[in-house]
């Protein structure tokens, strides 16, 4: 290993600190100490650290910087923050040292910005989730400590590559889970976009090449073509004496890929590549007009959709962003998007939070409620007594829909609220009273039921009833996390004023059938009946649902031994057990072992199961789940399912790769489409069964139109076998598309 230069890194070092400084531009010498003062004591506690890349740890925090200067837009405060986030969890000093040498103010943000100290106890389900929330803990007091962890979580990003693999997809999960989504609620697009597009770099690395190296192939000709549109665009704004800036951006490699996906379309199909952005240079009180008079330019030169008019104008989006979106066919045939903003309104859009309260004037605006009301909704959430953390990360990520719907009270106070939202959703969205108490609503002077799901602009008016109470079918009428945690939470409660009578009647089946009541009882008999809970036994019991002849049933079944343990055990002592849970026995042999956990092989003798939400095959890139239930799931990298869960349980993930002697044949399913031709069953067949020697499993056709379209399930060895399959039936004369299918359990009977 070759030994670093130390003179050569601190030339490197002193470079990042320049590129922050000239990012950020001190106005006041004072200004300039200060964040030189947090630069040397950062250095200093940093010194003898070094991140996976190998380079020191210091220019880790003097980037976050850098990108809480130029990229976010904030201060002094922030960025002195953004020197010292790692301190008090990297080094020996502490809060009391931070606030000592810097003030309270930053000891406090620092503390948001600090993971919780040590593994916590074996009851902690999930280590994100508690950082998350401790993380917004301070977000009561301070919003920066989100935007700080927004810039930590890009660099972090940024420098990936160092990381190993299992690492790299629990940071990039949690990433696209929360972090992504956080970006766009605060209206920082273009952090949110590379965020996203990062999180594909190593959730679906294929796919990420496959679009980039495509958008690289044809970006001289796309070149061509936005220069012969824009141009008589370009001719009619200068002739109207606008000052103006006009340029296009690429669509993120996430977006494409996610429009592929919900339109089930190749690459090639996707027609909306790039965004054609116009910013014009305008007094703020004629922002809205002129915006108007360039969309009545463009619609001049060129034909609009009028489906695709979008105006954040006259209603900005709930996280501030303004602008005017319109999709116009160009002279080639093809339709372009065109986004319309002042100088204002595109500073907002890329820099979000920070640049609309360097924006703000006096008079209070639509957009500092709908931030203010998003933050103070965070934090009831966050004063629940029932708020757990992963109760809490499931109802923030219900705040982070992308697509939303506008509503209005009988007052006409608009609200914003998910698409799909429901008028329950509405209710709890108003307060958790009147979703507790709501019986239905009027939605434009009509009735409608709870589950009555909401479109924009409809004025929606609640009814309720102090008779009622929260039901577990609610569950199913809502999409918003509020909505979820509160019914939860009403339940509960309700369920706790029946616990004591509940808990008395148990005592007296017990005295009933000979046993005394225990804590072991309760459980046996939770475990037999499925029981999440002893509240929710209670709860049945006190309802009499469960009687006396389904506590006999679980008491008294067994042999004589088994009699005869159930009245010795409360009054035995039993031996110490040291057991351990099935992560720790996994994580335990994988390091005696020295190896991942291999599908297929007996080494480690643990048993596991294959998710049949992606189903993987021998040769996909898989990854082991441990289970809050302790069971191990084996997923695909990229599947949905486990992208969630990896996002909450990071340290529940294990490194897993399929055994190089894997003879089984697993099940996967296929989709066809072609030409409805004689003999086309026929072709399939013969590929599947007498060229490739598989088993088919089941084989579905629906016939309408002259088109043709199956479903197979067959057993494959590998992906590489898959994938020959597929490529195979490409070749048919009358196929025209063949895809893999990743979740098909609603297929097999």
């Amino acid at each position: 290993m070759v030994k670093p230069d130390p003179e050569q890194e601190r030339r490197l070092i002193v470079n990042y600190y320049r590129r922050l400084l000239h990012a950020w531009k001190p106005n006041r010498p004072e200004d300039r100490a200060l964040v030189r003062k947090a630069f040397n004591f950062a250095a200093e506690a940093h010194k003898d650290m070094r991140r996976k890349s190998g380079e020191p740890y210091i220019i880790h925090p003097v980037e976050v910087a850098r990108i809480v200067a130029s990229e976010i837009g904030l201060g002094k405060t922030s960025i002195i923050c953004a020197l010292l986030h790692d301190v008090v969890e990297d080094t020996d000093y502490n809060l009391s040292d931070i606030e000592n040498l810097f003030g309270k103010k930053v000891a406090k943000i620092i503390d948001g910005l600090t993971k919780i100290e040590g593994i916590f106890d074996k009851n902690s389900t999930s280590i994100q989730a508690d950082n998350f929330k401790k993380m917004f803990l301070t977000l009561s007091d301070d919003v920066r400590v989100i935007l700080i962890k927004l810039a930590d979580r890009l660099h972090n990003m940024r420098t990936l590559d160092a990381m190993p693999k299992h690492k790299q997809l629990k940071i990039a999960s949690e990433t696209l889970m929360l972090y992504a989504p956080l970006a766009h609620r605060f209206g920082l697009y273009a952090i949110k976009t590379e965020l996203e597009d990062l999180s594909l770099k190593y959730t679906e690395p294929e796919i990420y090449k496959a679009i980039t190296e495509k958008l690289q192939e044809t970006a001289k000709d796309r070149k061509l073509f936005i220069n012969r549109f824009i141009y008589p665009i370009k001719k009619s704004l200068s002739k109207q004496n606008f000052k103006y800036e006009i340029f296009s951006r690429n669509k993120s490699a996430f977006s494409i890929w996610e429009k592929m996906k919900r339109k089930e379309i190749p690459l090639e199909e996707v027609y909306d590549l790039f965004a054609v952005r116009i910013i014009i240079d305008t007094e703020p009180d004629n922002e809205k007009v002129d915006c108007w008079k360039v969309y009545s330019t463009i619609t001049d030169n060129y034909r609009p959709n009028i489906d695709r008019l979008r105006d954040w104008i006259s209603i900005p989006k709930a996280n501030g962003y303004e602008a005017l979106h319109t999709t116009v066919m160009s002279k080639d045939g093809k339709w372009v998007e065109i986004q319309i903003r002042s100088r204002r309104m595109d500073e907002i859009a890329e820099k979000g939070f920070a640049a609309h309260w360097r924006y703000k004037t006096s008079s209070p605006s639509e957009t500092d409620s709908n931030i203010d009301r998003w933050l103070r909704r965070i934090r009831d959430m966050l004063q629940s007594n029932d708020s757990e953390s992963l109760d809490f990360v499931d109802e923030f990520q219900g705040f982070l829909f992308v697509d939303e719907i506008y509503i209005f009270t009988p007052k006409g106070e608009l609200r914003n609220l998910p698409v799909n939202s429901t008028v329950l959703d509405f209710a709890y969205a108003i307060h958790s009273e009147i979703g507790n108490t709501c019986i239905g609503a009027k939605v434009n002077h009509q009735l409608a039921s709870l589950n009555h799901k909401l479109k924009s602009g409809d004025q929606v008016e609640i009814i309720t009833s102090q008779k009622q109470v929260p039901k577990e079918e609610w569950f199913k009428y809502v999409v918003t996390g509020r909505a979820k945690t509160q019914i939860k939470y009403a339940i509960k409660e309700e369920k706790k004023k029946f616990a004591k009578e509940g808990d008395e009647k148990l005592k007296k089946y017990l005295d009933q059938v000979g046993v005394k009541d225990s804590n072991v009882v309760c459980k046996q008999l939770q475990e037999k009946y499925n029981y999440s809970s002893k509240l929710a036994l209670h709860y049945d019991i006190a309802k009499d649902l469960i009687g006396l002849k389904e506590i006999k049933a679980c008491c008294v079944e067994g042999t004589k031994s088994g009699w005869l343990s159930l009245f010795t055990r409360p009054f035995t002592k039993s031996k110490p057990e040291d057991k351990k849970t099935l992560s720790e026995i996994v994580i335990k042999e994988i390091k005696d072992n020295k190896s991942d956990f291999l599908v297929g092989d007996n080494v480690h003798k643990i048993s596991y199961d294959i998710s049949n939400c992606c189903n993987p095959i021998p040769g996909d890139d898989i990854i082991g789940f441990v289970q809050p239930d302790e069971a191990i799931i084996i997923h695909r990298t990229n599947c949905p399912e486990a992208i969630s869960q990896m996002s909450k349980y990071g340290n529940r993930i294990i490194k897993t790769r399929w055994h190089d002697k894997e003879t089984v044949g697993f099940l996967t399913g296929i989709k066809i489409s072609g030409i409805d031709n004689q003999g086309f069953i026929n072709e399939v067949v013969k590929l599947i069964t007498e060229i490739h020697h598989l088993n088919i499993r089941s084989f579905h056709l629906d016939s309408e139109g002259g088109t043709i379209e199956g479903n197979i399930l067959l057993y494959v060895y590998s992906i590489q076998n898959l994938n020959n399959i597929i490529r195979d039936l490409k070749k048919l004369q009358n196929v025209k598309k063949v895809e893999r299918i990743a979740a098909f359990k609603h297929m097999l009977k």
